[in-house]
Parts: structure tokens; sequence; C-alpha cells
């Protein structure tokens, strides 16, 4: 009786959502003796299983803390955080470190926090997999290293390697323990275009083909291009999404890369938090000439119509 009342209650506490991610009014606030700063200022955000998107803004916007608060590395100040339905922020320090070691992996930017640099390539894959079954995680190394196209790179060491072909091990690294979730903090940030380009090409082949959520905190606008959905942050909150045109897709799909252009991939939307406000960019209040804390909104033929004041 006393387990079935605690599970009725926990049934009752977490929240009923097809998310595989869902971000609850977060806040997170950096304090020193002089200084106190928000960081994520309420910030709500959705994201389903098998998704491919991207988090970009400025910085200090709060997409790379929002990033560590996924990975588990950090909590919030206020809200909620809930990964496949369980709450990030309530797990004892065990259980996020079995959160960190198999629901998600990480891909940062530079290889130092990668890769051990006194380990092959084959070594660094089969490292994250210790505990396991020691034939079957080479077997799993060896895929993972073909799936990177580095099968001929197994026995080097990671200084024998390109910027390029340590991000692409790396990748495979997050990999070893099979997550539902692939994180990447700038992840082409160190290479140059055409490595850049593989990169990205490989998120959306992996996510295609493995059917993992990957999430990128990225500058690169030609990444954010390429994935099917793009959260913008300003100021700890999410102010637009943009969202991938379904014929620019299907056009991805069929890789014909020079038949479509960049600017046309996907549709933008201001996201209304849940007391119906929503952020506008400086681009827009340039754009219709609006330099003070004071707007005119109506309501005309079901639009609304924001406008300087007189």
């Amino acid at each position: 009786m006393k387990h079935k009342m605690q599970e009725e209650i926990k049934e009752k506490t977490e929240p009923v959502s097809d998310s595989l991610i869902s971000c609850d009014s977060l806040v997170k606030i950096y304090k020193t003796d002089e200084v106190e700063v928000m960081a994520l200022q309420g910030l709500e955000l959705e994201v389903k299983q098998g998704e491919l998107m991207a988090i970009i803004g400025k910085s200090g916007s709060g997409k790379s803390t929002l990033l560590n608060m996924l990975g588990g590395l950090e909590k919030s100040s206020a809200g909620k955080l809930y990964v496949n339905g369980k709450d990030l922020f309530a797990m004892s320090e065990k259980e996020l470190v079995n959160y960190r070691k198999y629901t998600v992996g990480f891909v940062w930017q530079k290889s130092a926090r990668n890769l051990f640099s006194y380990m092959t390539v084959l070594e660094n894959i089969e490292a994250p997999m210790y505990n396991q079954d020691k034939h079957k995680c080479r077997e799993w190394a060896l895929t993972l290293l073909e799936r990177v196209g580095l099968s001929h790179k197994a026995d080097v060491f990671p200084d024998q390697l390109s910027g390029g072909e340590q991000q692409r091990v790396a990748i495979a690294v997050a990999l070893a323990n099979r997550p539902q979730i692939l994180l990447a903090d700038e992840p082409t940030g160190a290479v140059d275009s055409k490595t850049s380009n593989m990169i990205q090409d490989m998120f959306r082949s992996l996510n295609e083909e493995m059917g993992i959520t990957i999430i990128i905190v990225t500058h690169d606008i030609s990444l954010a291009n390429k994935v099917n959905r793009v959260v913008m942050i300003s100021d700890g909150k999410i102010g637009t999404e943009k969202i991938m045109k379904a014929e620019y897709r299907k056009k991805m799909d069929e890789l014909e890369s020079d038949s479509f252009s960049a600017e046309d991939s996907h549709e933008e939307y201001s996201v209304l938090d849940k007391a119906g406000r929503v952020q506008l960019n400086q681009e827009m209040l340039e754009a219709v000439g609006i330099d003070s804390n004071k707007v005119k909104i109506c309501v005309e033929d079901g639009k609304v119509i924001i406008t300087k004041e007189n």
C-alpha cells in the first residue's frame, strides 16, 4: 500500500509530457562578493526524442549555462529540469554520475577535454566502457571509428591527428556508452570550413541513423542552418526559434546542396513564455524605429500589431 501511494505521488509530481527534455522556468544566478549575475531568467524549453537542434546566442546569453545543466554539471538557482520525466536536480550524486555516463555524451570545443593524450585513438573510445565486456567494447569502438571515417587511425595518438580528426574521434568517444543525448559545445569552433562541413554532415547522419538527440551550442551560422531547429537565447530566455522548412529538409536529405539557399532554410517564430510575454530582438526594434520602452499594441484582422509610440 505504501509503495502504491509513493507511485501515485510520483505520477502527480512529474510533468506529463512527450518531451525527452523539459526545462521549466530555469533561473541561474552566479554570485561573487561584489557581483550578482543572472545567466538564466526563467528559461523554458521542450526537446523531443530524436531532435537535431542548435542553441545560439551572444556571449553571456546563457547558452553554455543551459548546456551544463542539461549535462548534469550545474544546478539551477530556481526552476525544474526533467529528462525522461525525472527531475535532474533531485538526483543523488551517484544518480548524476550514471546520468553523465550513460544518458548524455559530451563533445567539447577543445580536444584536451575530450581525449587522453597518452592513449591511442581506439583506447580513447574504449575508455568510457572500461567496466564492460572487453570483446564487445572493442567491436563497438571499431564500429564507431568506421562511422566517423577514421578506421585507419585506430593505433595513432591524438597529437598525431589534425584538429578535425581529433574532433571526429571525440564524437566517437561521446557515443561510446550509447547515450540518448549528445551535447556539443562549439564543435566546429577550432576547425576550417571544409572540416566544419564534414562535422555538420556527420551530426546529421548520426541523428538520422542512430536516432540520437543532438543539441549543439554554436556561433557557426552555417552549422545552425543544417539542423532542424534553431533556438536563440537572449538575456537568459528563449527569444526566437527557427524550424527547418519541409522542402528544405527534403533537399538536404537528397543532398542537392547546390540547388537551395541557406537563407530560405528555416521559418522563424517568436516564443511566448508562460506569462504570455514575447521578446523582440534589436533588429526588429530598429526596423520599425522603436527606441523606447513603450509601444502601441492592437489587434487587427486576427493579427497582433506592435508599433512605436507616437
